[in-house]
């Protein structure tokens, strides 16, 4: 690409999108384009030297057209979601986040000069009937069908991933699909019910020790497991996906297993206590164990999501916590 051809991310006011832009804009990108629905002073983070638009609702298809025009690039990360507490529990909201992609898929091959299409899915389109067992097998690629994915989320995904290859196919198109695998990492959502386990765990951690309750309440029985992608990796992927020769879906997650109850032992190390345990057993709680297989991704670029867990928590839950004590304080904080 040249350095002033124009980038357009959607979602961009959220964590990965919000994210991208600064990876770009540090990268000597001049021309970036950041789409929200939210208004301006609730994203997560904003770039200097980017064009900003907020308010802008990317299920109207004239919106789409508009962010679009003169596009080389579009990443796609706009979209309806959160943790396992509000996928499971707005499941319609989710599935209407298919009119953004489709929308956003027309409106770039109807630019005339997008070139490359980036759209962001989850680990959720797997069958879940391979995700039963806490030590699960690793999730390959063709484990996605037969089709059976996370109610509402998964299936907008799924669909979601299956328009862009006929797009590529019937109009040519270029798409590029990553499956995100729990992408966690500082300047993400902590708090408000939208957050990921490990944003979650680190604020129980953080807010008992501050406190004193002495108490964490874990949601299901604590033996669910999960792969934890930290974000600098996730962006170090989609940039390695997006301008490679990969057109079929590929995983973007780490392959290092990680208990729930093994997080929060992690997170009580780095905070120095030792908590009570209690377990809500009719929480929601997703799949009993998901990990991704990196077979193909170590193929295509001789590498992988590789920043250990430990590591990425501990940057994860220094940010947190300063967020915690600034809101605290009756600061201005990211949710």
């Amino acid at each position: 690409m040249n350095k002033h051809d124009l980038i357009v991310i959607t979602g961009a006011g959220g964590f990965i999108g919000g994210a991208l832009t600064r990876y770009f804009r540090d990268k000597g990108f001049t021309n970036v384009r950041a789409v929200d629905i939210k208004r301006v002073d609730q994203w997560y983070q904003t770039v200097a030297g980017v064009e900003s638009i907020a308010g802008c609702d990317l299920k109207i298809k004239e919106n789409c057209y508009r962010v679009c025009r003169g596009a080389t690039e579009v990443y796609n990360f706009a979209a309806d979601m959160g943790g396992m507490g509000f996928i499971e529990l707005h499941r319609a909201a989710c599935m209407l986040s298919v009119l953004i992609n489709t929308h956003m898929l027309m409106a770039a091959r109807d630019s005339g000069t997008v070139q490359r299409y980036f759209f962001s899915s989850s680990a959720c389109v797997y069958n879940t009937q391979k995700q039963q067992q806490t030590d699960c097998t690793a999730l390959k690629e063709e484990d996605a069908y037969p089709a059976m994915a996370e109610e509402g989320y998964g299936w907008e995904k799924l669909f979601g991933e299956q328009m862009c290859r006929h797009f590529m196919n019937d109009y040519g198109l270029e798409t590029h699909v990553a499956r995100f695998h729990n992408v966690y990492g500082p300047h993400g959502t902590w708090d408000g019910g939208r957050e990921k386990a490990p944003a979650a765990i680190c604020r129980k951690v953080i807010e008992a020790k501050d406190t004193g309750s002495g108490e964490i309440e874990i949601w299901g029985d604590g033996k669910q497991s999960r792969s934890f992608m930290y974000i600098d990796d996730c962006l170090q992927g989609i940039d390695m996906l997006m301008h490679s020769e990969v057109r079929e879906p590929l995983n973007l997650g780490s392959s290092e297993l990680i208990s729930i109850n093994r997080l929060v032992e992690l997170s009580e190390e780095i905070a120095g206590v030792k908590l009570r345990r209690t377990y809500k057993l009719d929480a929601p709680k997703g799949v009993r164990g998901r990990n991704s297989d990196n077979t193909r991704i170590r193929e295509r670029f001789d590498w992988e999501p590789n920043t250990p867990f430990s590591l990425g928590l501990a940057e994860t839950y220094a940010w947190i916590q300063q967020q915690y004590f600034d809101r605290k304080a009756g600061k201005c904080t990211v949710c």
